[in-house]
C-alpha cells in the first residue's frame, strides 16, 4: 500500500502529518511513501530528507490519485474552505485520516462519504491506556500549554520570577490555570520553571494532587460537578446553572491574578464562559488573559479568536492553533501519533479494520459511502445505521 502526505493547506498551518524520521516504521508495514513537495518545508524537513528515507515527491494531485491512505492534519472537516479543492480528488477505497472535526463540523464527514473514501477523525481516538501514543489531542495540547505560558509572559508587563536585586524585590507574578487537563498541566509546569505563583483549578477533583505535583495550588470550590468527563474520556458539558455557581466563586482568584490560563474546551460544543466581562474588569491593568478554548467561542467572554482585545488595561489572548506555531515538534509528536495509529491496524502490507477495536471503532466516521460513527449520524439526523462507528 501506499501511504500519501498532501501538503497542509489551512493558512498558517505549519505542521506536516509526517516526518522523514517515521517513514522507516511505515516501509517495516509494508507502507510506501509518497509526498507532496514541499509539504514539510514549514516544519523544518525538506524534500531531500524525505527522498533520502526512501519517500517520492510527487504533485498534490498524483497524493490522492495514488495513496491508499493520506495523511493529513487538517482534513476537510478542520479545514473547512480550503480543504474542499481536495473532496474531488477523494475515491472509494481510499483511506483520509487526520483531525477532521466531525463533532463541529459532521456535514463535511457526509461531503467525504460521499466520494467513497474512508475517513478516520483523529480527534475520536478513546482516552484509554492502550491509546496514549495516539492520542493526537493531547500530543497538541502539550504544545498549546507550553506556547500559552510564553505568550501570556511575552504581553506582560512584568516579569514571573521573584527577583531579589540592588534595586528592590520584584514580586511573582501570579498565574491563575483553569483547568488541568494536558493542556493546563503543561502551562502549569511551564509557568512555575519561569519562576511565577502558580494557582489552578479543575472540575475534576482527582487532579489535584497532580497540580500540587508540579508546584501550584489546587484552587477549592464547594461545587458539585458530578461527572464531568464522558466514557470516552474527554470534558463533557455540566449546565449553565453550573458554571454560573463556578463563576462566582472564580471571582476572587481571577481578580488577583496578573495571567489566567483558560483551557476548558468541550469537543463539538461552544466553549463554556467562565471568565466574564466584570472578572476581566477586576483584573489590575496589564495583567493577560490567554483563553485556550478561544476556536468554539472562549472560556473568556470578551475572547475573540485571533484577536487581540484589550479591555480595561487587561489584554485578552485568543489563539486558535497555537501547535502549528511550533511546528518542528509538533509536527514530531503528531507523525509518530499517526504511526502508533498505524501499527495497530496494518499488517503486512494490509489495512484491517477489526470494528471491535474500540480505538478503530471509534474513529472511523465514513466507510462505502456513508457516514457510519453513530454519534456523527444523529448530529446529521440520519437513522441510525449499522453501528460500525462510536456512540
Amino acid at each position: 500500500m501506499i501511504i500519501g502526505v498532501p501538503r497542509e493547506t489551512y493558512p498558517g498551518e505549519n505542521r506536516v502529518a509526517l516526518i522523514p524520521a517515521t517513514l522507516p516504521a511505515l516501509k517495516k508495514l509494508g507502507l510506501d511513501a509518497i509526498v507532496e513537495a514541499g509539504a514539510g518545508t514549514p516544519a523544518g524537513h525538506v524534500d531531500a530528507e524525505y527522498e533520502a528515507q526512501g519517500a517520492q515527491i510527487v504533485s498534490r494531485k498524483d497524493v490522492f490519485a495514488r495513496a491508499d491512505i493520506v495523511a493529513q492534519v487538517r482534513t476537510l472537516g478542520a479545514n473547512q474552505t480550503e480543504g474542499r479543492a481536495d473532496l474531488s480528488e477523494m475515491r472509494k477505497g481510499q483511506y483520509v485520516l487526520g483531525h477532521a472535526d466531525p463533532l463541529g463540523a459532521p456535514e463535511a464527514a457526509a461531503d467525504i462519504a460521499a466520494t467513497g473514501a474512508s475517513l478516520f477523525a483523529l480527534e475520536l481516538i478513546p482516552r484509554i491506556t492502550r491509546a496514549q501514543s495516539m492520542d493526537v489531542l493531547s500530543s497538541m495540547a502539550t504544545i498549546a500549554g507550553y506556547k500559552a505560558v510564553l505568550l501570556a509572559a511575552t504581553h506582560l508587563p512584568r516579569m514571573f520570577p521573584l527577583l531579589m536585586t540592588a534595586a528592590g524585590t520584584l514580586q511573582a507574578a501570579r498565574v491563575f490555570v483553569i483547568g488541568a487537563g494536558v493542556a493546563g498541566l503543561q502551562a502549569i509546569g511551564v509557568a512555575r520553571k519561569l519562576g511565577a505563583v502558580v494557582e489552578a483549578y479543575d472540575v475534576r477533583s482527582a487532579v489535584k494532587e497532580q497540580i500540587q505535583s508540579l508546584g501550584a495550588k489546587f484552587v477549592e470550590m464547594e461545587i458539585e460537578a458530578g461527572a464531568a468527563e464522558d466514557k470516552g474520556g474527554y470534558a463533557k458539558e455540566l449546565g449553565e446553572d453550573f458554571y454560573r455557581k463556578q463563576r462566582e466563586l472564580m471571582m476572587k482568584v481571577v481578580s488577583h491574578s496578573d495571567v489566567v490560563v483558560t483551557t476548558a474546551a468541550i469537543p463539538g460544543k461552544k466553549s463554556p464562559v467562565l471568565v466574564t466581562a466584570e472578572m476581566v474588569r477586576a483584573m489590575h491593568p496589564g495583567s493577560v488573559i490567554v483563553d485556550l478554548a478561544a476556536e468554539r467561542g472562549g472560556n473568556c467572554e470578551l475572547t475573540k479568536a485571533d484577536e487581540t482585545v484589550v479591555e480595561n488595561g487587561v489584554t485578552i489572548l485568543g489563539p486558535t492553533n497555537l501547535p502549528a506555531t511550533v511546528p518542528v515538534h509538533a509536527s514530531q509528536m503528531y507523525s509518530n501519533n499517526v504511526l502508533k495509529f498505524l501499527q495497530g491496524m496494518v499488517k503486512e502490507g494490509q489495512l484491517n479494520l477489526n470494528l471491535e477495536d474500540e480505538v478503530v471503532r471509534e474513529t472511523l466516521v465514513t466507510r462505502d459511502g456513508e457516514v457510519v460513527h453513530e454519534r456523527i449520524r444523529g448530529l446529521l439526523g440520519v437513522p441510525a445505521g449499522r453501528g460500525e462507528g462510536g456512540a
